[in-house]
């Protein structure tokens, strides 16, 4: 077959990788630019971020932003201003992709289709020169002199000057993320930071059957196909507004978010259950005891709130039609002026010795032990990765190998749900790539 050769390479067709090849391509002007992705059709994971809406960005300034990037926000100053939210929007703009900014900041296509953000991807890729090649899956890499030369298991190899890994991470392997780009980077001499899932589901003690983690999965890691138990399919389906969630690691409170949870098959999600699970996870996984903690009526101080329900338990037991039920009963009508119905059956099971006189309490406190969380399967976002002492934040070029860059999940970075990982892959990915063409 021979040897394919091109100035830049970018192994990865998702959204860092899409975008390092726009910006190399338009900074070489004439170089050969190719990306190199595994799957069928880039941008596969793009396609399922937020349901398939896809939220690509938050508009939030730097000072804002910088506060949802974990662990070391500043190494992304340097991409994020060359390549900010507001740059974002003209960007995807400039190829005829229209957006809206929603609620908390985050911009989506007008037309609501994750379809729309990939087209716009690969327009601008491609209009600035780069080839796309898919069902590329690379197999190995070396570097001899300043070539890097990468095979393919198909037995085409490509050589270039400059190498840019944009392979992701392993969360939801089915759209190409095998975690290969962890393997290659470790081969060239870098450090991988500790890998765990985040943005996923924690799982509550006696929410799924048999739910004790699998030690061969990772402690902590239970599949998200566990069958729910009964607890577990009262509480499925509940979506819970303008809560306080707080989690409890080793006694201590380790963090507060308010607003909207989910209860799902995988467990607590919703954009706050997503905000505290990285936190869970990691103390999970360093074998500490970890509990969330509902707070149902946060706007309201537990001694007002004592007052209103026993205004309301003196109404209920006062009324005709309930004075002659049984307490059993008396309590029911109580709890469905202070709970969704369909939340009822499944916050009695979390909390069999509740009565009127310990309601309040239960409400402000509603608390549970976490057994566990969903894995790679179907977390959004892989937390860890290439170490940040090993890049140069301005370049992302590595320290230890000349014309070596990484960008996107790959590389120890991640955020909260909410359009921010997306737009640190895009602003990774495309300083990534103006800097390796600029080095040429």
């Amino acid at each position: 077959m021979g040897i394919h050769s091109a100035d830049i390479i970018v192994i990865g067709g998702g959204a860092s990788g899409l975008m390092a090849a726009a910006g190399a391509a338009e900074t070489l002007k004439g170089g050969r630019v190719i990306v190199l992705e595994r799957m069928p059709r880039p941008g596969r994971k793009i396609m399922i971020t937020g349901k398939g809406r896809c939220n690509f960005t938050n508009v939030k300034p730097w000072n804002e932003f910088s506060g949802h990037i974990h662990p070391k926000p500043n190494f992304l100053k340097p991409s994020f201003y060359n390549l900010s939210s507001e740059k974002m929007l003209d960007y995807l703009s400039w190829q005829g992709m229209e957006y809206v900014v929603e609620r908390g900041d985050r911009a989506f296509p007008s037309s609501h289709l994750a379809s729309d953000v990939v087209d716009a991807l690969v327009r601008a890729a491609e209009t600035a020169g780069a080839e796309i090649l898919c069902g590329k899956s690379v197999s190995g890499i070396t570097k001899e002199d300043d070539k890097f030369d990468v095979s393919c298991e198909d037995g085409s190899s490509y050589s270039a000057a400059r190498l840019i890994i944009c392979t992701g991470g392993l969360s939801y392997p089915k759209t190409g993320s095998t975690g290969d780009g962890y393997t290659w980077a470790k081969e060239l001499g870098h450090n991988i930071k500790p890998l765990f899932p985040s943005l996923t589901a924690i799982v509550p003690k006696g929410y799924k059957i048999d739910a004790a983690a699998k030690p061969e999965n990772g402690k902590g890691h239970i599949e998200r196909s566990t069958p729910l138990t009964e607890i577990g399919e009262a509480l499925c389906g509940n979506q819970l507004k303008n809560v306080s969630l707080g989690i409890i690691i080793d006694g201590n409170e380790a963090q507060n978010e308010f607003g909207d949870l989910d209860f799902t098959d995988g467990g607590i999600e919703g954009p706050i259950g997503f905000k505290v699970s990285r936190k869970c996870v990691n103390a999970l996984i360093n074998g500490s005891k970890v509990k969330a903690v509902i707070d149902m009526k946060p706007a309201v101080e537990l001694e007002d709130l004592t007052v209103r329900i026993n205004t309301l338990w003196n109404e209920v037991s006062k009324d005709r039609k309930s004075a002659e039920k049984p307490y059993k009963d008396r309590f029911r009508i109580l709890l469905t002026k202070v709970l969704p119905a369909s939340l009822i059956p499944g916050f009695m099971r979390t909390n069999p010795d509740v009565d009127h006189k310990r309601l309040p309490k239960a409400l402000k406190n509603w608390q549970m032990e976490i057994a566990g969380y969903v894995g790679y399967e179907r977390c959004v976002v892989t937390a860890g990765g290439v170490s940040l002492d090993e890049l140069t934040p301005k370049t992302l070029e590595s320290k230890l190998i000349a014309g070596l860059h990484f960008a996107g999940e790959v590389i120890d970075l991640d955020a909260d749900t909410g359009g921010y990982n997306l737009q640190t892959a895009f602003s990774t990915g495309y300083l990534a790539g103006i800097s390796a063409a600029k080095s040429l």
